[in-house]
């Protein structure tokens, strides 16, 4: 079992900028891919961006070139720095960690509330 915290959500101005973190525990010697989805009020989950234990990145046509997810090994953390923010990005964030394997299991973490004010 893995167990996912985020932090970092809230009120931001369009143009500004938040950090969400991601912080992982229990059996994350299992995980491999962590990541960032979205769902907005009356719309489906969608992936913003992900990252491989390798470091290899992935993200949505719409947040390339203004968010940026890394990955903190060390500290089993995943982050998301989300720069030039627009109010359509205004959504609750989850954070995803995907284990190793040929059924991999995709773990959630509690989702937190990023809104941003026009």
């Amino acid at each position: 079992q893995v167990q996912l915290v985020e932090s970092g959500g809230g009120l931001v101005q369009a143009g500004g900028s938040l950090r969400l973190s991601c912080a992982a525990s229990g059996s994350i010697f299992s995980i491999n891919a962590m990541g960032w989805y979205r769902q907005a009020p009356g719309k489906q989950r969608e992936l913003v961006a992900a990252i491989t234990s390798g470091g290899s990145t992935n993200y949505a046509d719409s947040v390339k070139g203004r968010f940026t997810i890394s990955r903190d090994n060390a500290k089993n953390t995943v982050y998301l720095q989300m720069n030039s923010l627009k109010p359509e990005d205004t959504a609750v964030y989850y954070c995803i960690a995907g284990t190793y394997g040929k059924v991999p299991d995709n773990y959630w973490g509690q989702g937190t509330q990023v809104t941003v004010s026009s």
